[in-house]
């Protein structure tokens, strides 16, 4: 993992296309802004787990489904 400090109005660069700016810090909270193409999917780390999640427990469900034609 790359650890980098930034400052209000600082930014970072990820490849050509991704820019992530520094736009506010304010006690423990960081307010950022995400300047991305259009294709490239930009979602917060608890939706993604909770998307995880919930797509696992419909596997399973599907799954008991099955099981249970038979």
């Amino acid at each position: 993992m790359l650890v980098l400090s930034r400052k209000v109005g600082e930014t970072i660069w990820i490849g050509e296309d991704v820019e992530i700016i520094i736009s506010e810090v304010k006690g423990e909270q960081v307010k950022i802004g995400i300047q991305a193409p259009r294709n490239i999917e930009v979602i917060r780390g608890e939706l993604r787990q909770d998307i995880s999640v919930s797509n696992t427990e419909s596997v399973v469900k599907d799954i008991n489904i099955l099981k249970n034609m038979k």
